[in-house]
């Protein structure tokens, strides 16, 4: 499946207050969802010795397509394509590997 047309179906499910013109909404989403990612990784950590098994996995799977989901809607608010946001990222990433700045600190580095 492409980017777009994921963020496209994505959008379909979007129901929330004031959608198309809300991007608290989703904001506030991807670090609730970002922080379930975190959460069960600690558990592994915690219950597991750090051992993904693939039960494991399979839920952490489920928050990062949670976390996908937000990004996309974030996305959309903003009039922003996944597409436009991930190939912004791969340029900002090997501009910084180019350059020799990958490792540091600060966005416009």
């Amino acid at each position: 499946m492409e980017f777009n047309e994921y963020q496209e179906k994505a959008r379909g499910t979007a129901i929330y207050p004031n959608r198309d013109n809300n991007f608290i909404y989703p904001t506030l989403g991807l670090v609730g969802e970002a922080g379930e990612v975190a959460e069960k990784i600690k558990k592994v950590i915690r219950d597991n010795d750090g051992i993904v098994t693939e039960e494991k996995k399979e839920e952490i799977k489920k928050e990062l397509g949670d976390v996908l989901w937000y990004i996309a809607n974030l996305s959309k608010e903003l009039n922003l394509t996944l597409e436009e946001v991930a190939e912004g990222n791969l340029t900002k990433l090997y501009s910084r590997l180019e350059r020799d700045k990958v490792h540091g600190d600060g966005d416009n580095r």
